[in-house]
């Protein structure tokens, strides 16, 4: 090769690598949104001590992120006209990121994985597992096993049949649950992420709250193992302290006051 056709091939390489780091940039599922996120920034967090609040303060504890909580009750507190403005749903959590506010737990989980490129992996396939684990969390188990604790609890079981529909759906999900636990030691593989941050605070509830005796968690082994060991996690730990619960009396108040259709809040 000559002088002129080595200089044209140095050209020619110098532009492919350039132009694929370029696409790498453009293309990557993670980083190209971190300059405009701003990860050193404080994130505002509105919550109470409730499993969809607890998953986010257990998220922000293992990403290791700047934050503030701000302690609800929810025997109100929802309805104000300053949270309402940044949730029409009335509904915690929610974060405030900058000018960014994101509500609804699966969504603020997801969120935060891309803000940071972490607790969620990079190949579309792996990404599209934790996606359905997380689905299955939000459309599933998080809204049957919030039943039972309205059927159970808010209503005092005042309708056996009706709480025991809730209680054998949660049963049936408990064990998809073990069954996807057979082969992987995480929700959706061999990696922790948003998909396990999920379910960490629904599956506490079977330590935590008197319904659990009604779920025997112990028979589905997998589900089990895999609640010892996410639960030993340091950022799991702390997180679940985040915010201070409210008193027992006064948390269950503010629950029954909050069930469509029981509570005065709702009332028309």
């Amino acid at each position: 090769m000559n002088d002129k056709g080595g200089r044209i091939f140095a050209l020619t390489k110098l532009k492919l690598i350039i132009y694929s780091a370029f696409l790498q940039q453009v293309y990557s599922p993670h980083d190209k949104h971190k300059p405009e996120l701003g990860l050193n920034s404080m994130i505002d967090l509105y919550t109470d001590a409730t499993p969809n609040g607890l998953k986010i303060s257990i998220a922000l504890e293992e990403l290791g992120l700047d934050y503030q909580a701000h302690r609800l009750n929810l025997g109100g507190d929802q309805m104000e006209p300053v949270f309402t403005q940044m949730n029409p749903n009335q509904k915690i959590p929610v974060i405030k990121d900058g000018d960014t506010i994101v509500t609804e737990s699966g969504a603020i989980l997801f969120y935060l994985a891309e803000k940071t490129g972490q607790l969620m992996p990079t190949s579309l396939t792996e990404r599209s597992k934790v996606m359905e684990r997380l689905m299955l969390q939000m459309s599933g188990l998080g809204p049957y096993f919030g039943q039972l604790l309205v059927w159970a609890g808010a209503w005092g079981n005042e309708f056996p049949k009706v709480t025991s529909r809730y209680q054998q759906e949660v049963k049936r999900l408990f064990k998809v649950l073990d069954h996807y636990l057979e082969d992987s030691e995480y929700m959706a593989g061999n990696t922790f992420s948003i998909a396990d941050i999920a379910f960490i605070p629904w599956i506490r509830m079977c330590h935590v709250n008197p319904v659990g005796e009604m779920l025997n968690l112990a028979e589905h082994q997998n589900l089990s193992r895999w609640y010892d060991l996410v639960s030993q996690r340091p950022s799991v730990q702390r997180g679940l302290l985040v915010p201070d619960p409210h008193d027992p009396e006064i948390q269950f108040k503010a629950f029954v006051s909050a069930v469509v259709g029981l509570g005065e809040l709702h009332q028309a």
